[in-house]
């Protein structure tokens, strides 16, 4: 299945030197492809995988086939959408890492290729810095974080705040030591029954519950580090426990728990990003990754900023999830730097911001 996300491009404000970007993004179970003019999307077209669903979770073997499947036609309608030839690329620029290797070799591979038939600059791009900068993508409306600034990225597989002094000057502060928040969503989730992806239900159903009613207790992690293997496991033994003595727990009070969960775990966040503004003395806060998307956490966000006075920033629902227009915007400040690479680069699985 096809997503298209496209906003207005205007000629006449674009820069004098005009580079075209084609960015590719095969980090996980989302194929995607874009195209950036400087810093404007023109077009951006993501293929979601259905396939895990019914395997409660991603399968890295089914979600490489997918990519060499999906990989072409994505490109394709990227490229049709912006209404340019390739020949008129400037760059190619790819997901590195992190994320599943067998994923990341189709796109990678895919992009040295086309480069090197296009003969034009390969550009790699670390997923998490993408997740950050895409706030940095020209919209209608957007605002741009003023350096340094703080960044929180939550995803699937990363919770992390990291300072950022400039675009390729950044230093993670803390990161979480087990697993991510996403995946503490979609395995409360799968406690509770809902089908895969769970994140987005269990802030479906917790706008409707009472986020107070169950109250799960918050791990002590220090420094600006984060834990949430132990609030899945008291959220599972809670279920457990309840639904001895009544079997239909679950389904009677799914909107609380799940409020309760979203709750317990913004407060966690939103813990730790107060921890790091008073310890930097960084007042502008931005955050980005899948879980950015979650309601819960862009409206605790907000209410921070009107309480404490940060300026806070929320990239657009389109460039929060994974995209290649993310991609394409790192690659369009790194090549202004010219900093490409060489076609012996080889896929991270583990790729650490520097």
């Amino acid at each position: 299945m096809f997503y298209l996300c496209t906003s207005i491009f205007i000629p006449n404000l674009v820069e004098k030197e005009t580079i075209y970007i084609l960015a590719i993004e095969s980090s996980c179970d989302d194929t995607s492809a874009a195209v950036l003019c400087n810093d404007k999307v023109i077009s951006n077209v993501v293929s979601t995988q259905k396939i895990h669903e019914e395997y409660g979770g991603v399968v890295p073997e089914l979600a490489s086939r997918a990519h060499q499947q999906n990989i072409v036609p994505v490109v394709h309608q990227a490229l049709l959408r912006a209404n340019i030839d390739k020949k008129q690329l400037s760059a190619i620029a790819f997901t590195r890492g992190p994320g599943l290797m067998g994923s990341l070799l189709v796109g990678t591979s895919f992009a040295k290729s086309l480069a090197l038939g296009l003969d034009v600059p390969l550009i790699e791009v670390n997923h998490m810095q993408a997740h950050i900068l895409a706030h940095f993508i020209v919209t209608e409306k957007n605002t741009k974080p003023e350096f340094p600034f703080l960044a929180m990225t939550i995803s699937g597989g990363h919770t992390q705040i990291v300072r950022v002094n400039d675009f390729f000057d950044m230093e993670i502060l803390g990161q979480t030591l087990d697993d991510a928040v996403g995946e503490a969503f979609d395995k409360s989730a799968k406690i509770l029954g809902l089908p895969y992806p769970g994140g987005p239900l269990v802030d479906k159903f917790a706008q409707l519950g009472n986020p107070k009613k169950f109250p799960f207790p918050k791990p002590k992690v220090d420094g600006l580090n984060f834990s949430f293997s132990g609030l899945k496991t008291s959220i599972l033994y809670f279920i457990q426990r309840e639904t001895k003595t009544n079997p239909n727990f679950k389904e009677e009070n799914l909107n609380d728990i799940c409020a309760s969960i979203q709750y317990t775990i913004i407060n966690i966040l939103m813990d730790k990003l107060k921890k790091a503004v008073k310890e930097t003395g960084i007042r502008h806060v931005a955050i980005g990754g899948g879980v950015s998307a979650n309601s819960g956490i862009r409206s605790a966000l907000k209410n921070t900023e009107k309480k404490y006075g940060w300026s806070t920033y929320i990239p657009k629902f389109e460039y929060c999830t994974d995209n290649a227009a993310m991609i394409g915007i790192v690659g369009y400040h790194k090549y202004k730097q010219k900093a490409f690479a060489s076609q012996d680069i080889t896929a991270k699985a583990r790729y650490i911001i520097q």
